[in-house]
C-alpha cells in the first residue's frame, strides 16, 4: 500500500510536469507557493492539476467497479462496461454533441444515459426473479449490442465536424473533463461500502454456497454490489468517456501479485487504477505533443501487454501446483 501511494504521488507529479510544455519539479513547487503565478503557473493550476485529478478519479472508479464485477460474475474477463453502462452513457453524450448543445450538458446527458442502461438491465433481470450471474451477463451483453447499434446510426448520420468529437469521447478523452465535489464523495462512499463488505466478498469469491454457509445474505449482497458497481461506472464514464482496460487489468495485476484479500485488494485497486490512468493520460499528452491522443488508446497500448505478461507469469507460477 505504501508503494502504491508513492506510485500515485509520482504519477501525479509527472502529470503536472509533462505535456506540450515541460515543467521541472522545482518550478512546480515555486508556482504552487507563489502569490502571483505566471503563465506556467496558470497551466499547472487551471489545466494540469484538474486533469490529473480527473484521471485519478476516473481510474479509481473503474478499478473499484472492476473488482466487484469480476467477483460477482465469477468471470476473469468481466469489466465495468459489461452491463451496458458505457453504451447508454455514450448515447446520451453523443445526442448532446449531435444536437450542438453546450458541452456543459454532456456530463448530465451521459450520466442520464448510464442510469437508463442500469435501469433497463436490472428491470429486465428482476422480472425473471433470478439474479443469476449468467442471466445478468447475457442481459447486459444484449443491451450493449443495442446501444452499439444506436451509436453506429448516430455516427453514420452525423456531419464530419461532429464525428471527430464523438470518436474522441467514445475512445476516452480527458481534455474536456470536469470534476465536482460529488464525484469524490461517490468515490469515498463506494470505497467505504466495499470495505465494509470486504469479508463478505472474500467468502463470495469461494462460491455462493460457501458464502451462504457463513451466514451471508448472498442475494442482498449481490444487489448492493451490482448497483454500487453500476453507479461507480456511470460516474467514471461521465468524466472521461469510455476508457477501456482499467477495470479489467488493474484488479488482475494486484491479484496475480498476491493481493487476493479484498481488504487490501479494494484500496490497492483504487490507488493503482488512479495511478495507471494518470500515467496513461500523461503519455497521451506528450507522445505527439502539442497534439493529443485519446487516453483510451494509451490504456489499451499499456494494458494489453502488461496484462498478458502478468497473466503468463501467473500461469507459470501456478503450473507446477496443478
Amino acid at each position: 500500500m505504501a508503494g502504491l501511494l508513492l506510485l500515485c504521488i509520482a504519477c501525479f507529479v509527472l502529470a503536472i510536469g509533462y505535456g506540450s510544455v515541460s515543467i521541472s519539479p522545482t518550478e512546480i513547487w515555486q508556482q504552487l507557493v507563489s502569490d502571483q503565478p505566471d503563465a506556467r503557473g496558470r497551466i499547472i493550476n487551471e489545466i494540469r492539476i484538474p486533469r490529473a485529478l480527473a484521471a485519478f478519479l476516473c481510474g479509481a472508479l473503474l478499478a473499484l467497479s472492476g473488482v466487484i464485477m469480476q467477483v460477482l460474475l465469477r468471470n476473469p474477463l468481466a469489466d465495468p462496461y459489461i452491463l451496458g453502462v458505457s453504451g447508454g452513457a455514450a448515447v446520451g453524450a453523443l445526442l448532446v454533441i449531435l444536437a450542438g448543445v453546450s458541452a456543459l450538458w454532456i456530463t448530465q446527458a451521459a450520466f442520464a444515459g448510464a442510469l437508463l442502461s442500469v435501469l433497463l438491465v436490472f428491470g429486465l433481470v428482476a422480472r425473471g426473479r433470478q439474479w443469476s450471474p449468467t442471466r445478468l451477463l447475457l442481459t447486459g451483453v444484449v443491451i450493449s449490442a443495442g446501444w452499439g447499434a444506436v451509436i453506429n446510426v448516430m455516427l453514420t448520420s452525423s456531419s464530419a465536424n461532429n464525428v471527430q468529437s464523438m470518436l474522441f469521447w467514445l475512445m476516452g478523452d480527458l481534455s474536456q473533463s470536469q470534476t465536482r465535489s460529488w464525484h469524490f464523495l461517490i468515490l469515498l462512499a463506494g470505497l467505504l461500502i466495499l470495505l465494509s463488505q470486504a469479508r463478505a466478498l472474500n467468502a463470495l469469491a469461494r462460491g455462493e454456497l460457501s458464502a451462504a454457509a457463513l451466514g451471508i445474505n448472498v442475494q442482498r449482497l449481490k444487489i448492493l454490489l451490482y448497483f454500487s458497481a453500476s453507479i461507480l461506472t456511470a460516474v467514471a464514464v461521465t468524466i472521461a468517456g469510455s476508457v477501456g482496460f482499467v477495470g479489467l487489468v488493474v484488479p488482475h495485476m494486484l491479484r496475480l501479485s498476491g493481493a487476493r484479500d479484498h481488504r487490501w485488494l479494494i484500496p490497492g485497486s483504487l490507488l493503482l487504477g488512479g495511478a495507471f490512468l494518470m500515467l496513461a493520460d500523461t503519455l497521451a499528452r506528450t507522445i505527439i505533443a502539442p497534439r493529443q491522443l485519446p487516453v483510451g488508446v494509451l490504456t489499451a497500448l499499456i494494458g494489453v501487454p502488461a496484462f498478458l505478461v502478468i497473466l503468463h507469469r501467473g500461469f507459470r507460477r501456478s503450473g507446477p501446483q496443478s
